[in-house]
């Protein structure tokens, strides 16, 4: 009897958590919130759009030069029409400027700084961007294994650390998803979520959910331009993920990835 109670009461937390995560999918929030009450509201300073460096850190400058006419580049309607996920990938490195040019078509500005905010290539909610990406380097081009992070503002990336058996590490990660691994690259989206809650307060996370989306709807489409591929990961472990970028889980933690190799 007490085996059928405990799977009634399985069954009924199962329901319970899946109504509250329909009416987090909800725009029901927006009704009842005060937004006067938002740090933007109250006057206080918005975040940086960008982590500052830590001490002794050098910046890798990107190439820049035919950053918007990749080599193998498709037309758009192309592009659309045969995205897929793509988990096998061949031997061949990826190079520094490719990861130039995803990097740019997932983060990259299209505009000067302004009022602490700075308009990018893909959409934001707010223009607030809530995103860091971290690149697990596994196979780049010139590049020692390690985990790298993007500067938009400079078109840039910095060696956050050497990391020994990367791919290992990366597998483990992604709860032994192997293709991981083999990538050239792992693109990493860590969010910080105060800058979006600095400006919806509560409402804040349902939106940075969509902003994810929309970056690695870019990255689909842009890696078909470097005959690459690349398969988009929701599943991994959230406290090795985290460690493995040395990010705090609270206030700065994975929320997405995607490897990216060439086909």
């Amino acid at each position: 009897m007490e085996k059928y109670c405990d799977l009634g009461s399985k069954k009924t937390i199962m329901k319970d958590m899946i109504r509250e995560n329909r009416e987090f999918l909800k725009d029901t929030l927006r009704l009842t919130y005060d937004f006067k009450q938002t740090d933007q509201n109250r006057g206080i300073k918005s975040p940086t759009i960008q982590k500052p460096l830590k001490n002794g850190q050098k910046i890798i400058e990107l190439p820049k030069k035919n950053l918007y006419s990749p080599s193998g580049n498709k037309d758009l309607v192309s592009a659309i029409l045969y995205r897929e996920s793509n988990r096998k990938y061949s031997l061949e490195p990826l190079t520094l400027a490719e990861i130039s040019f995803l990097l740019w078509a997932t983060q990259g500005l299209r505009g000067s700084l302004h009022n602490g905010h700075a308009f990018r290539v893909v959409p934001s909610a707010g223009c607030r961007h809530s995103f860091e990406t971290y690149i697990a380097a596994i196979h780049i081009s010139g590049l020692k294994q390690g985990i790298y992070r993007y500067l938009p503002i400079e078109h840039g990336i910095v060696l956050e650390k050497e990391v020994e058996n990367l791919s290992e590490k990366v597998v483990q990660a992604t709860l032994g998803q192997s293709f991981a691994g083999e990538a050239g690259a792992v693109f990493i989206w860590v969010c910080i979520p105060y800058r979006m809650e600095w400006r919806y307060g509560p409402a804040a996370h349902r939106v940075i959910a969509f902003d994810a989306g929309h970056i690695c709807q870019n990255l689909y489409l842009a890696v078909q331009a470097i005959a690459a591929g690349t398969c988009a990961i929701a599943a991994y472990n959230q406290s090795l993920m985290d460690e493995l970028i040395e990010v705090d889980g609270e206030d700065e933690f994975t929320i997405y990835l995607s490897p990216v190799g060439k086909l």
